[in-house]
C-alpha cells in the first residue's frame, strides 16, 4: 500500500454496493490519494465509447469500434480499472488477453490514462492481471510493447525478447 493511503479510508472490498458495481473478483487500488477510490474488475463491462476516449488519452489511434467490440468478444480477459464513483465509475486503465487459458496469454492493450500515471497504478493493473491468469492455471504469458514503455515492464521482471528484434516479453507467473 502507498505511504498516505490509510487503509480504514478505502471502501469495504466486500461491500455489496462494489459487488454489485464490479463483480465478486474485484480488487482495490491503494492510491495516494485518500479520496480517490480505484478498483480493478474483470466482471464489469467495458464501455466502448470509454475505451475509445481512454485510447484517445494515451495516444492511441482509433480503430473502428465494431473491430474493438469482436476483439473484446473473443479475448480471453478484459481488465478495467475503474475511478469509482457509486453513480458512474469512469474508466481510467485497461488491459486484455487473448489465449487458449491452460497454456499460453497475450497481454495487449495495456493503458492508464496520463492523469493516473506514475502512482504504480500499471504495475496494479498488471499485477491484477497475471493473477487472474494464474488463477485460469495459464503457463506462460506475453505481450507486446511500444519501445518507449520497456523499462516499465522490464522493472516487473518481465524479460525482452532474445533478440531484442521487437518489444516482446516473456513471463512465467
Amino acid at each position: 500500500m502507498h505511504a498516505g493511503t490509510d487503509p480504514s479510508r478505502l471502501p469495504d472490498p466486500s461491500n455489496d454496493l462494489l459487488v454489485s458495481l464490479y463483480g465478486e473478483r474485484h480488487r482495490l487500488c491503494p492510491t495516494p490519494n485518500p479520496a480517490l477510490h480505484l478498483v480493478l474488475s474483470l466482471e464489469r463491462e467495458i464501455d466502448l465509447i470509454e475505451l475509445e476516449q481512454l485510447c484517445d488519452a494515451v495516444g492511441w489511434s482509433r480503430r473502428p469500434l465494431r473491430r474493438v467490440r469482436k476483439a473484446l468478444q473473443h479475448s480471453l480477459l478484459c481488465v478495467g480499472l475503474w475511478r469509482h464513483d457509486t453513480r458512474l465509475p469512469k474508466l481510467v486503465g485497461f488491459a486484455r488477453c487473448t489465449g487458449d487459458g491452460v497454456v499460453e496469454a497475450t497481454v495487449w492493450d495495456v493503458a492508464v490514462h496520463p492523469l493516473y500515471q506514475g502512482a504504480g497504478l500499471g504495475r496494479e493493473l498488471m499485477d491484477y492481471v497475471i493473477a487472474e491468469l494464474q488463477t485460469l492455471g495459464v503457463d506462460r504469458v506475453s505481450l507486446f510493447a511500444d519501445p518507449h514503455v520497456v523499462g516499465f515492464y522490464e522493472g516487473q521482471g518481465w524479460e525482452l525478447e532474445p533478440q531484442r528484434r521487437r518489444c516482446a516479453f516473456w513471463y512465467a507467473p
